[in-house]
């Protein structure tokens, strides 16, 4: 496997004007994927780890930041040059009901992407492809004439991964796939998910709250909170070595199937502080127990502290 990244992330911020001030939703986000791999990004809803994902493709502009798929900065492509691009990189949304046009059956639905780039114009090899990518993600013949509300959950959501996948692209936005989804559910999708990025070679970016999944998953895991990245390690280091006190509490609310060993909770206390114009502080010290008076007046950068574990936090220096 290459060292060299697939994707560059670097400084990363989207803004959204309010009539109260200007909302960091992403502020200053920073990483890097190798081709072939999975970042999980986890954290709790609102701390910007969608709109992280959307920036990236551009669905939404980012307000400042490169993002650089191969060395190509995609905030510099043209509205041609993007579309092209759309071939290499894809995204599956969260509600697999609302992220589906209701009025087209499965098989236009999986057709739809082919037909708008035109990569392959004879009708017949067209649904000989969709055919083939109903098949990959296990679902069967017989639906193809269905339409979205006569399928469950697990089986829509089958049909958003065969749309993102009809294109042949080579990354993946995953944004938070499974939790719309049945814990029985979850798992064949999560399955299906591995055995295609095995199978196809890709590389994933896999947007989630639920860290118990996320472990699972990833090679890499990045925790956000209020539009900026705390903490980044490989899976089996974070979860072992948990470093920002965020991170530690995300952790401690992981439920463990035992009477015997159960962990200590930490419950989060304090009010949360405000994504509109931030102060230059650490943006958690309002909920942390381990803050002091400079964590309140000045705001720490992403750290390497070696193994690959990046920390923002002053007391883990």
């Amino acid at each position: 496997m290459s060292n060299i990244p697939m994707l560059e992330v670097k400084g990363l911020k989207k803004y959204f004007k309010t009539p109260h001030g200007m909302l960091h939703a992403v502020d200053d986000v920073s990483f890097s994927i190798k081709r072939g791999t999975t970042l999980g990004i986890v954290g709790e809803s609102g701390c910007g780890k969608s709109t992280t994902g959307r920036a990236i493709l551009r669905l939404i502009e980012p307000t400042a930041g490169e993002v650089l798929f191969e060395g190509t900065d995609i905030r510099k492509l043209s509205t041609a040059e993007l579309r092209r691009l759309r071939c290499e990189m894809q995204i599956i949304f969260q509600d697999p009901f609302s992220s589906i046009d209701p009025r087209q059956t499965i098989a236009q639905t999986i057709e739809e992407p082919m037909k708008l780039q035109g990569i392959i114009r004879d009708k017949r090899e067209r649904m000989a492809r969709v055919l083939e990518l109903a098949e990959m993600v296990g679902i069967a013949e017989r639906l193809m004439n269905a339409y979205p509300h006569e399928l469950d959950g697990g089986r829509r959501q089958r049909v958003g991964i065969a749309r993102a996948l009809a294109l042949n692209p080579r990354f993946i936005v995953c944004d938070e796939p499974v939790s719309a989804l049945d814990i029985s559910i979850q798992a064949q999708i999560l399955n299906l998910l591995s055995d295609l990025q095995e199978r196809l070679d890709l590389t994933y970016i896999f947007i989630t709250h639920d860290l118990s999944v996320v472990n699972h998953f990833s090679d890499d895991i990045a925790v956000m909170y209020l539009g900026r990245l705390v903490e980044k390690a490989p899976a089996e280091e974070l979860f072992t070595n948990p470093l920002h006190p965020y991170t530690r509490a995300l952790l401690s609310a992981i439920p463990i199937p035992s009477l015997h060993n159960r962990r200590e909770r930490i419950i989060l206390k304090g009010e949360i502080t405000s994504p509109i114009e931030p102060e230059k502080a650490c943006r958690f010290a309002g909920r942390c127990w381990c803050a002091d008076d400079r964590c309140r007046t000045e705001e720490p950068s992403l750290t390497d502290l070696g193994n690959g574990h990046f920390v923002s936090c002053f007391q883990a220096n």
